[in-house]
């Protein structure tokens, strides 16, 4: 059996674990932020057994009572469920298929020697630091005086993800480049629930357990950490998905397009959390959609000049054997590139019926994004470029 098959379906395997896993952490973290910010005053009795808050609601063809104790219940029970496997395997899944796709493949998909000759080993070290330190650095800082403030924390954070999308993106292909600041915040959000929610939450069981009050610290660290988790549900599902956006990563400013994305996102987020509360404000949903629409309106591709020197304009043979000469051969029923064995998104370029098909995409992918050909492999010179747009505008 074909090697690239095998890889095609561990890629299929490891992605669609990580989409099922990603859809059960996020789920659980929707819906406690929403039970935690929808609970009510308990009634007379249960406040009596130390609650603090309720919640009635139905669902599936059942009543529900949900009750939250103001600390914790004088009396451990039997069965308490955790959540933080949800956690792990999305962490887990999310880096075999990061190893699968940049680290087998990193001669194409990780490295860009257009940008930084690195070799692929040297990618690989350089992508398991930026994990591993990322962290580190987050861990610190939200052990430090600045956890005092959320805001101030949470300006030095955006600045910290836009400074590495910026680095990153200088040595990294750009779709990588992109991925990995995902990948660094998807770490983060899970080490958060392994080093200090599930401990705090331990810490939290022993005391009761042993008849003591237990220590709010854990609480506290727990909370910051969950919050950030919270706001950043929405940027790392768009960053699970970049890859299917060159216009974004290819951008020449990719990292503030990265970091707006983010910023937009979290205010999405705090939208819903104040609706959870109750505080209906539309104006930041609103505002939220202004903000993309306006960053859509700056990313809009300018005219594609010709160049300088013009030549004559591509006949219709010319510019169909250009296609198939950068295109086809990735995009062909039968490919000969040797990552590549199915034609990427089933788009064929092989005949001039499959171009005048796909001529929109061809325009967005090779002129305006130009993330293809994929890696400039076939060394698509900008005058090809330019050639081949103006023959695209005349049809």
């Amino acid at each position: 059996m074909a090697m690239p098959y095998i890889l095609d379906w561990l890629n299929l395997l490891l992605r669609w674990g990580h989409l099922v896993t990603g859809i059960a952490w996020i789920g659980a973290s929707f819906y406690f932020i929403w039970l935690d910010n929808s609970l009510e005053e308990p009634s007379e009795d249960n406040k009596n057994k130390g609650i603090g808050g309720q919640l009635n609601s139905i669902h599936g063809g059942g009543f529900y009572e949900v009750a939250k104790y103001k600390l914790a219940p004088p009396k451990m029970p039997q069965t308490l469920h955790w959540f933080k496997w949800e956690a792990y395997s999305t962490w887990i899944t999310g880096f075999f298929l990061l190893a699968l796709m940049y680290y087998v493949g990193a001669e194409s998909y990780l490295v860009d020697p257009t940008k930084y000759p690195l070799q692929p080993w040297q990618g690989i070290v350089l992508s398991l630091a930026t994990l591993g330190i990322g962290w580190f650095i987050y861990d610190a800082l939200c052990k430090s005086p600045l956890a005092r403030n959320g805001w101030i924390l949470a300006g030095v954070l955006l600045i910290l993800i836009g400074l590495s999308a910026w680095a990153l993106g200088n040595v990294f292909s750009d779709r990588a480049a992109f991925l990995h600041v995902g990948a660094l915040i998807g770490t983060c959000m899970a080490a958060n629930v392994f080093f200090v929610i599930i401990p705090g939450q331990k810490a939290l069981v022993a005391a009761v357990e042993a008849g003591r009050a237990p220590d709010t610290k854990y609480a506290r660290a727990s909370k910051l950490r969950s919050v950030h988790n919270n706001y950043l549900t929405l940027p790392i599902l768009f960053l699970m998905i970049s890859n299917h956006y060159p216009m974004t990563y290819g951008h020449q400013h990719a990292w503030a397009v990265l970091l707006a994305i983010v910023l937009l996102g979290a205010w999405t987020r705090h939208f819903f959390n104040l609706r959870h509360k109750g505080i209906f404000k539309p104006s930041i949903l609103i505002s939220a959609l202004i903000g993309f629409a306006l960053l859509a309106w700056v990313m809009s591709p300018r005219a594609v000049l010709p160049p300088q020197n013009k030549t004559a304009g591509l006949t219709d043979t010319q510019a169909h054997a250009m296609v198939r000469q950068h295109c086809a051969g990735c995009h062909s029923a039968n490919p000969t590139d040797e990552i590549f064995t199915v034609a990427p998104g089933g788009v064929l370029l092989e005949s001039p019926e499959h171009i005048r098909q796909w001529m929109g995409r061809i325009q967005m992918r090779v002129l305006i994004s130009k993330d293809m050909p994929f890696m400039n492999k076939t060394g698509m010179t900008e005058e090809e470029r330019m050639q081949l747009g103006e023959w695209l505008s005349a049809q």
